[in-house]
């Protein structure tokens, strides 16, 4: 699964400044900033930003934290079972449930703008069979 536009018109937690962008100039540019309240694209702060929300959200909905990875996390039930891994904005999903799979697809989508990628064939350059 792909998030679409990770990055754009999230909410940031700090006090951020910038430059005036080029063809937008209110006054004397020398001594005039930006305040930011939304993320924009190329924010350092910006893939931080990003993981904290979407460690918030699918803790929420009872996965937890790979203790050596922080970036795939797992959610038991029973003998079901579901792991996600995040890349960036790339979601992995692996389980042994269908109907797991499609309530984390429908949770996730809920919370985020998806797109449904289909069944995985390569990942990071591996290709699985």
């Amino acid at each position: 699964m792909d998030v679409k536009t990770i990055f754009l018109n999230d909410n940031i937690d700090e006090t951020i400044y910038m430059v005036q962008p080029e063809n937008f100039v209110l006054g004397d540019p020398k001594n005039m900033v930006c305040k930011l309240t939304k993320s924009i694209y190329g924010l350092q702060q910006e893939s931080r930003q990003w993981y904290h929300k979407f460690h918030q959200v699918i803790l929420s909905f009872g996965f937890e934290m790979n203790l050596v990875d922080n970036y795939m996390y797992h959610k038991f039930g029973g003998s079901k079972y579901i792991f996600l891994v995040l890349y960036v904005d790339d979601i992995l999903l692996a389980t042994n449930d269908i109907g797991m799979l499609h309530k984390t697809k429908r949770f996730l989508s809920r919370n985020f703008k998806m797109k449904d990628l289909g069944d995985a064939s390569i990942v990071l350059g591996i290709q699985i069979h």
